[in-house]
């Protein structure tokens, strides 16, 4: 007769080292290299409204930060699980391959993480006034944009909806998941939607379209392996290419309008303009050349938050 064995128990350092590695991997579906480019413009457009540190300013700062990113990217990781397979890009700070065993408490951690923030976002606008808002707010208008935000951020991956795989509703939706935090900043502020602050949403908003667009080159032929639609995949290499520098174009034509000192800013999406160039005649066979350009254009990032910042700090003291 058979004796049935007995597991050993697990020890408390092995129990801190699998916490430890469900933490990582969470973490790091989040892409913390990612996680400034949602917090700064809310927290930006807050500032700049005359929002003020304020309970509101903390809070969504703290959400768009690393909650936000976490339901962005840890759905996209869950249910691309496939394609980020065939991906050899994966594996570092351009995403993870999440591991099948850590997909449903990814997928909590998103919803739960993002719960209590989005209680209090939601309390100040039906609260208000009160909650330390601003008198000139619209609860509506915070509400509205709110749930776009989120509502893209889903959309844009979860099965049912899967935005990411519809062309050009794609490059839509992906800068709407940076965009919206600098309209959710503005209304829970208070502020005003002037000339040159629409002039600057809308280059920022085909900014982001281009980057998402040009994003999706290199990975054209991975996702083609494993049947998922995008941009690149429709349009080709070096179409899409074409279409993101356009937009970068566009984009840097619409701050003309955002007056001065703010026209400065029409040199940033020149520079990632100037850095895909290269790509415009890129095969689909070689679309992975395109990360080249896309590493650079994740330092670009910090340089143009850096130009972005000094001018910032150049308007607020004129």
């Amino acid at each position: 007769m058979s004796t049935p064995t007995s597991s050993t128990p697990q020890t408390p350092s092995a129990a801190r080292a699998s916490a430890g590695s469900v933490v990582a991997s969470v973490v790091g579906s989040s892409r913390p290299i990612s996680w400034i480019n949602t917090a700064y413009p809310f927290a930006a457009a807050y500032l700049m409204s005359g929002g003020g540190i304020t309970a509101t300013f903390v809070v969504g700062t703290l959400y768009f930060l690393i909650p936000y990113n976490l339901l962005m990217y840890g759905i996209n990781d869950v249910f691309d699980y496939e394609s980020d397979l065939r991906n050899p890009r994966k594996g570092g700070v351009e995403g993870i391959v999440l591991d099948r065993r850590m997909h449903r408490v990814t997928l909590w951690s998103a919803v739960l993480s993002n719960l209590p923030f989005l209680v209090f976002l939601v309390a100040v606008a039906l609260a208000w006034p009160g909650l330390g808002a601003p008198d000139e707010i619209s609860p509506v208008a915070c509400l509205v944009t709110l749930a776009v935000s989120v509502f893209a951020v889903v959309a844009y991956s979860a099965p049912g909806l899967r935005f990411k795989e519809r062309p050009v509703l794609d490059s839509l939706t992906s800068s709407t998941h940076f965009v919206s935090p600098a309209v959710v900043g503005l209304v829970y502020a208070g502020s005003s939607f002037s000339a040159p602050v629409v002039f600057t949403l809308a280059a920022f908003f085909l900014w982001g379209v281009a980057s998402q667009a040009f994003g999706a080159v290199q990975d054209i032929e991975a996702d083609r392996e494993a049947d998922i639609a995008s941009i690149g995949t429709v349009f080709g290499a070096s179409r899409t290419v074409l279409f993101a520098m356009a937009a970068y174009a566009a984009s840097a034509l619409l701050m003309t309008g955002a007056g001065w000192p703010g026209v400065l800013a029409a040199v940033v999406p020149v520079l990632y303009l100037v850095n895909i160039a290269p790509y415009r005649s890129l095969s689909d066979a070689d679309c992975e050349r395109a990360n080249a350009g896309w590493k650079r254009f994740l330092w670009l990032n910090i340089v143009s938050g850096f130009l972005i910042t000094q001018l910032l700090i150049w308007i607020a003291l004129r």
